[in-house]
C-alpha cells in the first residue's frame, strides 16, 4: 500500500505588480517556510505587458 504524502506543499498564485494578473500558479514548501527570495517577489513575464515584471505571492 503507497504512503500518503504529508500536505508539506501549498499552491500559490503569483501576481503581477504592474497590472494585478494572476499569471502564474506554482507550488512552495510551507513546512520550511518561504524562502527570502519568494517573500520580495520574482521576476516573471507578463504576457499583457510583454516585459518581465516583478510578481508577488497571492494566496487564495
Amino acid at each position: 500500500m503507497a504512503k500518503k504524502k504529508s500536505a508539506a506543499r501549498e499552491y500559490v498564485w503569483l501576481q503581477c505588480t504592474e497590472c494585478d494578473d494572476l499569471n502564474y500558479r506554482t507550488s512552495v514548501n510551507v513546512k520550511g517556510g518561504l524562502p527570502e527570495k519568494m517573500k520580495e517577489g520574482i521576476r516573471k513575464y507578463s504576457p499583457r505587458l510583454r516585459k518581465h515584471t516583478l510578481h508577488k505571492i497571492k494566496r487564495k
